[in-house]
């Protein structure tokens, strides 16, 4: 019985090695091999050849919205997690300073005009003033040649027709001061609307709002961002994959996405972006192996159209799983055709 007992021991022993060295020949050699057979094993699928799965997870561009200049947050208009429209208000900076330097502008607005004003009233004056000092030479220098008034009188008339233009000269040169005087202080009052303008803080695309950085009553600097903006036009998934498969991506290629809280429904995405740099380069590339390593990063994009449909759904941080195609002619499994919620 004993001796019955060490063959069976011998046998179960041979066995479990025989099967060890079976998975060890089966066993993928390169990384991304070993990679693409866990996943495949965690997903419980069987992928075609010509289907490539990572790891990732749901990103979209976040969008900061600041205060252009510095001063004080007069009220926040909006909440955490609610959808805004484009050019919708979302903070409004106190504007009471600004205010009151409008008021001193409009008055030299106002200045600034009246001078303009009295400066063509000079004008007017002072040519009036000019063509009655060229008709008193004219008059004296036909008497002159006549004998009818002397030289010395000829030259008061020159004389003072020099003076009177000199006069209307100065009185066009003070129009355009005051004109220049005019626009300088109503760009200031362009200049300060402007201002008042951007002290209202609005979205400048559509989006969700992610996080309120700062509360109605504190002070912040020029530029800084009083919350961030999350662009639902613009959502993606961030994956990496071996240099033998970012080589046979094309932009606009089809690609699925298969998210882990609902794992029974498959989003139809494409690749927007392949890297031309690999990542996690080694030092030194001399073997196959060693150059499977060279990872590339990819970005496959939810259509628009789709993401305005299921914007309510949206989460970013969620993580899941992408299929790639390598070949277009490939056809992809039943199991990954597209499937949204009704």
């Amino acid at each position: 019985m004993s001796r019955n007992r060490i063959h069976l021991s011998l046998l179960v022993l041979g066995l479990v090695l025989l099967g060890t060295t079976a998975a060890t020949a089966a066993e993928p050699k390169t990384f991304s091999d070993r990679l693409h057979a866990l996943i495949s094993r965690i997903s419980g699928k069987h992928l075609p050849t010509d289907i490539f799965s990572s790891n990732g997870r749901i990103e979209a561009e976040q969008v900061l919205v600041a205060a252009k200049y510095a001063g004080r947050v007069k009220e926040m208009l909006v909440e955490e997690g609610a959808t805004v429209e484009e050019g919708q208000a979302i903070a409004r900076m106190d504007t009471s300073e600004l205010d009151t330097q409008l008021t001193g502008a409009l008055a030299q607005v106002a200045k600034a005009e009246k001078a303009t004003l009295s400066a063509e009233a000079a004008i007017a004056q002072r040519d009036s003033e000019l063509n009655l000092a060229k008709q008193e030479f004219e008059r004296t220098s036909a008497l002159v040649q006549k004998g009818f008034a002397t030289t010395q009188q000829l030259d008061q008339r020159r004389s003072q027709q020099s003076v009177a233009e000199a006069a209307d000269r100065a009185a066009h040169a003070g129009r355009d001061e005051a004109n220049a005087a005019t626009d300088a202080a109503r760009a200031e009052v362009a200049h300060i609307q402007s201002m008042r303008a951007d002290a209202e803080l609005k979205a400048p695309r559509r989006g969700r709002i992610e996080y309120k950085l700062v509360k109605t009553g504190e002070v912040v600097a020029a530029g800084a961002p009083v919350a961030t903006l999350l662009d639902l036009g613009d959502v993606y998934m961030t994956v990496f994959v071996p240099a033998r498969v970012a080589g046979k991506l094309s932009m606009g290629d089809e690609a699925r996405m298969v998210l882990d809280p609902v794992p029974d429904y498959v989003v139809p995405v494409t690749v927007s972006f392949v890297a031309t740099e690999a990542q996690f380069t080694p030092k030194q590339v001399e073997t196959a192996d060693e150059r499977d390593k060279l990872m590339f990063r990819v970005k496959l994009k939810v259509a628009p159209a789709l993401l305005h449909r299921f914007e309510a759904r949206v989460k970013t941080g969620v993580r899941g799983l992408a299929y790639l195609r390598t070949s277009p002619k490939a056809d992809w499994p039943a199991e990954l055709a597209p499937k949204l919620p009704q």
